[in-house]
């Protein structure tokens, strides 16, 4: 390994790579340079890293053959211009958007879950960063399926609005303001304040969403079962930060409530947060953010079928679900490839 890497964040004005470059200094990531790039919009602003200002890089203009790794978070269309060419400019590139994620020879990793897959990264110096909400998902499905295999999931996300971006989350606090001034609906947009959104992302051929989809595609990737039965159903809900997921699973083994709390709490990033009569569960705008861990709660045994179990399941899509997830890949990167 070098003893310091020179690291670009591509996408460093946005709310994943801002959390990036905070993670990166909190962290006490092994760079030498890091360089802030963002697009010609974006050119001359500055951004923090640590007790430091950066100046934002043109994009177009970055030479990345001088970068030993860059993270991607600019959105998939900059990902499929940009990063192929930053790969075989010789910079590792873990992307974070939706632009590899389908791509056999591209690995998709969770640490927790498949951190051996990581190797197979130098087939095209590429590696993508999962969903947001599949990551989170496969984080707790993980040390079930280990101990007792899992025949089928059947998973309802309630996704906060910045996993939609900054514009967004603007939009929210302006329509929730319109309205608690009574003055109605202004702006025109999808009414997401006071309201729940039963689609994230466009519907395809067989009524699901790209958002429903990708959770299901992903989820059997990941865990290594490409013919497991899943189901999604994605909801956008008028919470600023933090994704949860109702989630109901069924087994081949049997396995207790209890013994899946015993085991999730032993699985590396997860806390559980499970007596309900306490009225201790895990909620998006309590307990996630900035937080890195991924929470549980609500365990407990299906009413219907045999083997089945349910979970709620929440955590910071901003970090964990993005950002995060992209740190712990490069961490394992520079410790054992680099």
């Amino acid at each position: 390994m070098a003893e310091k890497l020179n690291i670009a964040v591509v996408g460093a004005t946005g709310l994943v790579g801002e959390t990036m470059l905070d993670i990166l200094a909190a962290r006490e990531f092994p760079a030498d340079q890091v360089h802030a790039i963002g697009s010609k919009r974006s050119f001359g602003k500055s951004v923090e890293f640590g007790r430091r200002e950066l100046p934002v890089e043109m994009l177009s203009d970055f030479d990345f053959s001088k970068m030993d790794l860059a993270f991607f978070s600019a959105g998939a269309a900059i990902s499929a211009e940009y990063a192929e060419k930053a790969a075989a400019a010789g910079c590792v590139v873990i992307d974070n958007t939706s632009c590899f994620r389908d791509d056999p020879d591209v690995p998709l990793i969770v640490p927790e879950v498949n951190e051996n897959e990581i190797r197979n990264y130098r087939q095209r110096n590429l590696i993508a960063n999962p969903n947001c909400s599949t990551i989170q998902l496969t984080v707790v499905l993980k040390p079930l399926h280990d101990a007792a295999g899992l025949r089928s999931v059947r998973v309802s996300t309630y996704q906060s609005v910045s996993g939609a971006g900054r514009a967004k989350l603007e939009e929210l606090a302006r329509q929730s303001a319109d309205l608690l001034a009574g003055n109605g609906r202004k702006d025109g947009n999808p009414a997401i304040a006071f309201n729940v959104w039963p689609q994230i992302d466009e519907f395809e051929d067989n009524g699901y969403t790209r958002e429903e989809m990708k959770i299901v595609r992903e989820t059997r990737r990941l865990l290594g079962l490409p013919e497991l039965p899943v189901s999604a159903t994605a909801v956008r809900v008028p919470v600023f930060f933090g994704h949860a997921e109702a989630v109901a699973i069924s087994t081949e083994q049997p396995l207790s409530a209890g013994e899946a709390r015993d085991l999730l709490a032993q699985a590396p990033g997860v806390e559980v947060m499970d007596i309900p009569r306490d009225k201790v569960f895990p909620t998006p705008a309590l307990d996630t953010p900035n937080t890195d861990v991924v929470f549980v709660g609500r365990v407990r045994e299906d009413l219907v079928g045999e083997h089945g179990l349910n979970l709620w399941i929440v955590a910071d899509n901003v970090r964990k679900g993005g950002a995060l997830n992209s740190i712990q890949i490069a961490e394992i990167l520079v410790k054992a490839y680099l």
